[in-house]
C-alpha cells in the first residue's frame, strides 16, 4: 500500500455524557473526504483510542470507514497491550476495508520491553495481521523509543511497510531513511497519476461489474427489448515500487522531515487545519522551497501550542473553531479553560479551513 501525503489523525467525538457521538464522527469524515488529504487515521493518539473499550473501537472503525470517500486511504490504530487484542482489532479493520494498521509498542510492562521483546511483538503482529503494518514511535506517550537499528530490522518483514515517527527529531527521520534504504521494495497499485488505490476504491468497480446485466443472444433473437446497464469502465491503474515508508507525526518539523526522507505526515494538527498542512506538502512536492518554508512557519507556532502543549483538548476545540466537531475529551483529560480557548482562536485566526 502506498502511504504518502498528509493524513489527519482524527478525533473521536463524544456526547456530554461521554458516549461516542457517531453522527458527528460521520460528519467529520465526510468533510475530511472533501479535502485534499491523502487519508485519515482513526483511533490514533488524537482519537483517544486508549479510552475506548473494544466494542466502541470496532464501532468507531466501522462508522468512520462507511462515511469516508473511497479514494481516501484509511489507517486504523489497533495497538493494544497484548498481541491477541491487537490482532483481533486488526482483523476488524480488515473487515471494514481499511488499508493499513498503525501499531504502537505496548507500554504497561515497559521495563520488560527489551529489544528482543519488541522485535518479537512486531514480527508476530505482522505475521498475523491481514493488513500491512505501520510501526508507531511516539515516546511522548509510550515510555520507549524504538531504536533505529530495530526499525531497520523490522523493515525487512514483508508485511511491515513503514513507520509513523512522532519523536519530532528530524535527525531520527534522516537516520531511519538511511538505515532502511536497502529494505525490500514492494510493488503497489496506484492510479495513473501515481496516487494510492485504497481497497474501498476497487470495491465499487467490482460490484458494478458483477451487477451489470447483459442481454443473452437468445433474447435478442426473440426480439425482446431488454434495458441493460452498460458495464462500468475499469479503473485504470499502474504499479509503482516503494520501499520502507516514513511519515512524520510532528507538524512543527514537517518540512524538515520531508527534506530528510519522510514521504508524508500523520498529524493531529491536520484534524483541525488540514488545508494548512496540505499546502506545505504541495509546495514541497512542487519544488518550491520558499513557499514551503513560508507555509511551515505559518503553522509552526499554532501546531506546537495546540497539538503539542494542549493536546487532545486543544485539537478538539480547534476543530470546533474551524468547522469540524470536536467537543470535550473523555476524563481524565479536562476541557480547556476560557482563556485557553481564546488563545486558540487567536492562533487560528489566519488558519481557517
Amino acid at each position: 500500500m502506498l502511504i504518502e501525503g498528509i493524513y489527519a489523525a482524527i478525533t473521536t467525538p463524544f456526547y456530554s455524557d461521554e458516549r461516542v457521538y457517531f453522527r458527528k464522527l460521520e460528519a467529520n469524515m465526510a468533510r475530511y473526504s472533501r479535502s485534499l488529504l491523502s487519508g485519515m487515521v482513526v483511533l490514533g493518539s488524537t482519537g483517544e483510542a486508549v479510552t475506548l473499550n473494544d466494542a466502541e473501537s470496532r464501532e468507531v472503525l466501522q462508522t468512520a470507514a462507511a462515511a469516508a470517500a473511497p479514494q481516501k486511504v484509511l489507517i486504523a490504530g489497533v495497538g493494544r497491550e497484548s498481541l491477541k487484542s491487537t490482532i483481533e482489532l486488526a482483523e476488524a479493520a480488515a473487515e471494514y476495508q481499511y488499508d493499513a494498521v498503525l501499531v504502537r509498542t505496548p507500554i504497561y510492562y515497559a521495563p520488560q520491553m527489551t529489544a528482543e521483546a519488541v522485535l518479537t511483538y512486531y514480527r508476530s503482529v505482522a505475521d498475523r495481521s491481514p493488513l500491512p503494518v505501520l510501526l508507531y514511535n511516539i515516546p511522548k506517550f509510550v515510555p520507549y523509543q524504538i531504536p533505529v537499528e530495530i526499525v531497520a530490522e523490522l523493515a525487512q518483514h514483508p508485511n511491515i511497510i513503514g513507520i509513523k515517527e512522532s519523536s519530532g527529531i528530524v535527525d531520527r527521520i534522516r537516520a531511519i531513511a538511511a538505515a532502511t534504504h536497502n529494505a525490500p521494495k514492494r510493488t503497489v497499485t496506484v492510479t495513473t497519476i501515481f496516487e494510492a488505490v485504497p481497497a474501498r476504491m476497487m470495491k465499487p468497480v467490482a460490484a458494478e461489474l458483477e451487477a451489470a446485466t447483459f442481454v443473452a443472444a437468445g433474447d435478442l433473437a426473440g426480439g425482446l427489448a431488454i434495458a441493460a446497464a452498460p458495464p462500468a469502465p475499469p479503473l485504470k491503474t499502474r504499479t509503482r515500487e516503494v520501499g520502507f515508508q516514513i511519515l512524520t507525526g510532528a507538524a512543527s518539523t514537517m518540512l524538515e522531515s520531508l527534506q530528510a526522507g519522510a514521504g508524508g505526515a500523520i498529524l493531529a494538527f491536520a484534524a483541525c487545519a488540514p488545508q494548512a498542512c496540505q499546502e506545505i506538502y504541495l509546495a514541497w512536492k512542487d519544488h518550491d522551497p520558499q513557499l514551503a518554508s513560508e507555509k511551515q512557519q505559518r503553522i509552526a507556532g499554532p501546531g506546537t501550542r495546540i497539538a503539542g502543549d494542549l493536546g487532545v483538548s486543544g485539537v478538539k476545540y480547534a476543530c470546533d473553531f474551524n468547522g469540524y466537531y470536536g467537543g470535550k475529551p473523555r476524563l481524565p483529560q479536562l476541557p480547556l479553560t476560557s482563556s485557553q480557548k481564546q488563545e486558540i482562536e487567536k492562533l487560528l485566526s489566519g488558519i481557517r479551513n
